[in-house]
């Protein structure tokens, strides 16, 4: 059996008959399924130093500290930090000089019996690079797919195993330790949508770039970068908030971008269910978005990120072709309001009826999807004749139409979707669910992405008067997308 292939028992065996690496297990939730890998498949007294499973919250706490929720990162770093002091403080002297010390932890919540609860869970990993040597930690959020609990504490066990073996055999190999991770267990069973490379020998190793790995091998369909860039967990940051989100290339942002997003953000919070200060902003990049070329370059995509976070913006990077896809996932971690921020070309996009063949309620299914529970669109007006132009270039034709406006824009009111869809849209305007942005910014609103690309790449006479201050600077200062000489 190739290395590839290896399944879970033969990665621990490989571990126990390692006499360098040596350490504890400390497993809350779904049983204690990663450390019963290792003493299953023998040698175990080579490797585990301990194992552990507090399950009573008091004896928790009493070993762990108190914790403002016992499944969430803040729990996981707690146990990682106190089994490896552990570690080192009694097996230093004794084993210092030969051994690796790691503590491998997770705090999960599996299955319950009624079947209704969200089965989610951190899992991380301290460990030393070479014996005597600083620590390092990985960090992953992981959510359980299988729906019988003793499917998921399989799949844990069994991941959890290649997550152990991954640090120790691929962590100066990313690509191989995300592809190692869904070793006999797939892809349709573990999602990961977050996860962390820490410590001094990993300053190399860019968090941004691995999690966007993890969007493009199917490991997860959304990851979030908060406005440093650093990588968040999406339910825990959007825990308890309302969210408003525009979707773009922003290669690069452009003020048109940021004037949609505060003009709408003005609307948005003006509402009676939005409390200002509990509200997330996203700029969202999809997939197929940063597919340039056929190829998803990552010092391009970097660039993209990190001029959004100049402007203060947080990162959503999804797979979410279609906007009843992020609908759903938006819901699935918010109760509170969402609002989707989007060009009124891009409204009419969303009523083209092929994209939505392979629905069996077609369109309605997806309406039904993307317009349930607190979801509003804030749409951004453009001039008809730029209107016109971005619809022969995106192939919407005849089945939009547009009625003459006195200050010649395109708004939600003088936009005519085709005609045996224009009851839906009548439907979905009186409901509220449609607002207008309003007193928006005309002197840019020309520029389409395509074209501010364009003038960046070859830094053609005020191109940086298309984008925000902040995003020049940062173009000129790191010299971001010019063409070469």
């Amino acid at each position: 059996m190739s290395e590839e292939q290896l399944s879970a028992e033969h990665k621990a065996l490989r571990i126990n008959l390692d006499p360098t690496k040596y350490g504890t297990f400390a497993e809350i939730g779904a049983g204690q399924e990663v450390a019963r890998h290792f003493f299953v498949a023998g040698g175990a007294a080579g490797t585990v130093a301990k194992s552990i499973s507090a399950y009573d919250m008091q004896f928790s706490d009493a070993i762990y500290g108190k914790a403002s929720r016992y499944v969430s990162r803040e729990r996981l770093v707690q146990m990682m930090e106190h089994e490896y002091g552990l570690l080192e403080e009694r097996l230093t002297e004794s084993r210092g000089t030969e051994a690796t010390f790691f503590s491998f932890a997770n705090t999960l919540a599996a299955l319950n019996y009624r079947k209704n609860n969200e089965c989610h869970g951190w899992m991380g990993m301290r460990f030393q690079l070479r014996p005597g040597s600083e620590p390092h930690d990985i960090i992953l959020h992981v959510r359980m797919l299988d729906r019988d609990n003793g499917l998921q504490q399989e799949a844990i066990g069994i991941f959890g195993t290649s997550l152990i073996y991954g640090a120790f055999h691929y962590r100066d190999d990313p690509d191989a330790f995300i592809k190692s991770l869904t070793d006999t267990v797939g892809y349709d069973r573990i999602e990961v949508d977050m996860i962390q490379f820490n410590g001094p020998e990993f300053e190399k190793v860019d968090n941004r770039i691995l999690s966007l790995k993890l969007v493009e091998t199917g490991l997860t369909q959304a990851v979030m970068f908060d406005q440093e860039g650093r990588v968040e967990q999406p339910a825990e940051t959007l825990y308890k908030k309302s969210c408003l989100i525009e979707r773009g290339s922003f290669r690069p942002l452009t003020k048109v971008n940021v004037d949609m997003l505060e003009k709408a953000r003005e609307s948005f919070v003006a509402r009676e269910d939005v409390d200002p200060d509990d509200v997330k902003v996203f700029m969202e990049l999809t997939l197929s978005s940063l597919d340039v070329e056929g190829d998803i370059n990552h010092a391009d995509f970097l660039a993209r990120i990190d001029c959004i976070n100049s402007c203060g913006y947080e990162v959503l990077v999804s797979n979410f072709f279609e906007y009843y896809k992020l609908s759903a996932f938006l819901r699935h971690n918010i109760r509170k309001p969402i609002g989707l921020v989007m060009g009124i070309n891009n409204l009419a996009d969303i009523f083209k009826e092929k994209y939505y063949e392979t629905l069996q309620g077609g369109i309605l299914e997806a309406f039904g999807i993307l317009f349930k529970d607190n979801i509003r669109i804030y749409a951004y007006p453009i001039e008809k004749e730029n209107f016109e132009r971005y619809r022969k270039q995106i192939g919407i034709g005849d089945n939009v139409e547009v009625e003459m406006s006195e200050d010649g824009l395109v708004t939600i009111d003088n936009l005519l979707v085709a005609k045996n869809l224009r009851n839906l849209y009548k439907y979905i305007r009186e409901n509220g669910v449609l607002e207008s942005i309003q007193d928006c910014e005309r002197t840019n609103m020309g520029v389409f992405s395509r074209d501010a690309f364009e003038r960046v790449r070859e830094r053609k006479d005020g191109w940086s008067e298309i984008v925000p201050t902040c995003v020049a600077e940062l173009i000129k200062k790191k010299n971001l997308w010019r063409a070469p000489m």
